[in-house]
C-alpha cells in the first residue's frame, strides 16, 4: 500500500488529512530519512516499516 504523509508541527497535525506531526512516532521515524530507506517505526501494534519513495518541500 503506498500513502503520502506530510510531516508538520504538532499544532497542526491532522491524521484525517495525512498530516504527521514530527514529534509522533511516525514522525520521528521518518525524519532524516532519504529515499530508497525504509524506516521501521515502533507502534503500539508492532513494527511497521516504511518505506521512503519520494520527498518534496
Amino acid at each position: 500500500m503506498e500513502v503520502t504523509y506530510t510531516l508538520v508541527a504538532e499544532n497542526e497535525a491532522n491524521l484525517a488529512q495525512k498530516k504527521i506531526s514530527v514529534e509522533s512516532p511516525i514522525g520521528k521515524g521518518l525524519l532524516g530519512k532519504a529515499v530508497g530507506e525504509v524506516a521501521e517505526v515502533q507502534v503500539p501494534a508492532g513494527i511497521i516499516p516504511f518505506e521512503i519513495l519520494e520527498i518534496t518541500r
